[in-house]
């Protein structure tokens, strides 16, 4: 043989048996340093064409991916915890996994999803837990508010977050308190400016307007998720289409005395037969949310989340990986979900089952789905309006944090067939 051609022919071997081990990422509560920064390295990956298994119930649902040198460079960068596996000894995961009496199964996430946040420019007196854990995670988002959706800008993304908003045009209801707030009539001022630049004579017919928009991404496919008042005054925003709900403290003119008997239960996502809070100087929307009538529950606040069959339920498997199934419960405006207001297409995913109240919920709108979480931000109780944001270096392996961005990585997913 040639001499020439045999540092090819090593070059070849060493190549070889690095691609043939495997990098995984071990998302349990003993094997990883950084949860949050591990679903951005899983990001990454696919960022750069590697596909990623996600191992459900495998380890507090793991992530796979073939071994390169930059993949571990990265995860030594962002201080992730990760173990070389030989092919074989994967090979041997693949068939626990795959064993009918085990409640595992595998995924491939092979799409790198495009993600945006509804989120207004300038900033707001309150953070957002979603912008705030993209960040820390690396995992790039672009910024939409009312005109890129009005625009149908939405067609370019996959996966949506709406920020802590108010779709019913009542400026969150923080009228009572902070009316004379210098933030809340610079909001105020720019919503009417929005309103009217698209045609709208009222902030409470754009912000429905754009909830149709919305519903319309979902139903032709988009995944949506929404935390604290996104959640319910964006179904209220829905039924209430063409209804005038807003005090003249809102927009101007007394609301509709008949409004509730004109809620359209049938636009609705997740809520049904809710009733109003008809009182403007009232810090609530509906009877929907919990906050006001749970009491002081802070020593059992803590909500569990559902185990399903990872085989045969895979997307709420996904949806509530984590490596414990009780998260410590937090404080919104919106903190919770009452039971009786959910439709029964809506899917609980985790709940504090003594409250009656559901935490973390999911469901389909046409080809998409809505995923649904309260509370305003899993390590900070009860955060109040000009609180700095929570520092994430603090909380590396937040449960609560980890539910957020298990619906991040959802849209890359694509069932995969079990290897015997």
């Amino acid at each position: 043989m040639s001499k020439r051609f045999l540092p090819i022919i090593i070059l070849l071997f060493i190549s070889q048996s690095i691609w043939a081990a495997k990098i995984l990422i071990p998302m349990d509560a003993e094997g990883q340093k950084n949860h949050l920064k591990a679903y951005g390295i899983a990001y990454y990956a696919l960022g750069k064409a590697v596909t990623v298994d996600w191992l459900l119930n495998y380890r507090g649902g793991s992530f796979v991916f073939d071994q390169y040198a930059e993949l571990e460079k990265e995860c030594k960068i962002r201080d992730v915890s990760y173990e070389i596996v030989p092919e074989a000894a994967y090979t041997k995961i693949l068939s626990d996994i795959a064993d009918p009496d085990a409640n595992k199964d595998i995924v491939r996430l092979d799409k790198l999803p495009k993600i945006c946040v509804y989120t207004p420019d300038g900033k707001q007196p309150w953070d957002d837990a979603v912008t705030m854990v993209l960040t820390y995670a690396e995992i790039p988002f672009d910024k939409v508010y009312d005109t890129e959706v009005l625009e149908d800008k939405l067609v370019k993304y996959d996966w949506m977050h709406l920020h802590h908003e108010d779709f019913t045009g009542q400026y969150g209801k923080f009228y009572a308190a902070f009316r004379n707030a210098d933030w809340y009539k610079e909001n105020m001022r720019l919503n009417e400016a929005m309103a009217r630049k698209h045609g709208y004579k009222k902030v409470s017919q754009l912000k429905g307007n754009v909830a149709k928009k919305i519903s319309a991404f979902v139903a032709g496919g988009g995944y949506l998720f929404a935390m604290c008042s996104a959640t319910d005054s964006y179904d209220i925003a829905l039924a209430a289409d063409g209804v005038d709900i807003c005090g003249h403290q809102y927009d101007y003119d007394a609301a509709d005395p008949n409004a509730q008997s004109k809620l359209n239960f049938n636009k609705t996502f997740s809520f049904k037969d809710f009733k109003l809070k008809r009182n403007p100087l009232e810090y609530e929307y509906s009877d929907i949310d919990v906050t006001q009538t749970r009491g002081n529950v802070f020593k059992r606040d803590y909500f569990t989340l559902f185990t399903f069959s990872a085989k045969f339920d895979p997307v709420p498997s996904m949806l509530t990986q984590n490596h414990t199934t009780t998260v410590k419960g937090f404080m919104g405006q919106t903190t919770a979900f009452r039971n009786s207001t959910l439709k029964s297409s809506s899917l609980i995913l985790g709940e504090n089952k003594s409250l009656g109240e559901a935490r973390y919920i999911h469901g389909e709108h046409g080809k998409g789905t809505w995923t649904f979480y309260g509370g305003h931000d899993p390590e900070d109780y009860q955060h109040q309006v000009g609180d700095p944001p929570t520092d994430l270096n603090l909380h590396p392996n937040s449960p609560g944090y980890r539910l957020i961005l298990n619906n991040v990585l959802f849209p890359a997913a694509k069932k995969k067939p079990q290897k015997t």
